[in-house]
């Protein structure tokens, strides 16, 4: 005959296991803690190697002074090649006639009185005008297609390098065109006037093998009515560029909330 435990006697029975599991629990706890510790400390470190040899890079010796092929940055991160422009060939032949006319006539009626570049702030918000109206003028001429360039998603962009697609659609030669507007007192400047930003691939506008070309119209300088005199178009399959390194911020980074230390009161609390 069995005789019922009384409570201490329980207690007594089942204090070491709930003691192992206090124990086993707390151990698990200061493991994983410990690991986390340790994942942060590594973390930290990683971070804090790459910021330094980031910094090792951008400082090396003459870095900003170097400068790089073009056409082997564009090949290198974009997978396709800068073909060098062949006035000879009868594609290209096409090509820069029809982009000669374009810009014979945009920089014309830009010049005018009733264009839409009259009043407006800056020259550089004029550079679209151009581009539409290059793109319309283009685009007229029999067997050439001229058009906004998609990324590899199949989707137009504005913004960015290149403006426009020229396609010889006989031979399916291709021709990027980025136009650009510059006073012409500034023409032997060292200020920045292009650049080309890496991005990865499926936002990138080169998503062909294809000619580069600038086209450069220089205007007379007076704002709000400008008068344009001249352009010239460039292949860049041989121009060299420079990096410039530096650390940015947009005003949504700057003014997001976690940086605010002070402000003015609203106006109505004046």
């Amino acid at each position: 005959m069995l005789v019922p435990m009384t409570p201490r006697e329980r207690l007594l029975m089942i204090a070491p296991g709930v003691l192992f599991l206090v124990a086993f629990g707390s151990f698990e706890i200061g493991r994983l803690a410990s690991r986390k510790e340790a994942e942060r400390k590594v973390a930290a470190q990683q971070s804090k190697s790459e910021s330094q040899d980031l910094l090792a890079v951008l400082q090396a010796p003459e870095l900003g002074k170097r400068r790089f092929p073009f056409n082997r940055l564009v090949e290198n991160s974009t997978g396709r090649k800068v073909a060098p422009f062949d006035k000879k060939s009868p594609a290209s032949s096409t090509i820069l006639e029809a982009i000669s006319k374009a810009a014979d006539h945009a920089m014309k009626i830009h010049s005018e009185q009733g264009s839409a570049l009259r009043g407006l702030r800056r020259i550089n918000e004029g550079s679209r005008f151009f581009e539409d109206t290059l793109r319309e003028h283009i685009d007229a001429n029999e067997g050439l297609f001229c058009s906004v360039p998609e990324t590899a998603e199949g989707r137009e962009q504005r913004t960015g390098y290149p403006d426009l697609r020229i396609e010889h659609v006989e031979s399916g030669t291709v021709a990027y065109l980025d136009p650009k507007l510059y006073e012409e007192k500034s023409r032997s400047s060292t200020l920045r006037s292009f650049y080309y930003k890496i991005g990865s691939g499926d936002v990138s506008k080169i998503t062909e093998d294809a000619h580069h070309l600038l086209l450069g119209f220089s205007h007379d300088g007076a704002d709000g009515e400008w008068t344009f005199l001249n352009w010239e178009l460039l292949d860049l399959s041989s121009l060299k560029v420079r990096l410039k390194a530096e650390f940015q911020a947009s005003n949504n980074d700057l003014y997001s909330g976690e940086l605010l230390i002070g402000s003015s009161s609203p106006p109505g609390a004046r």
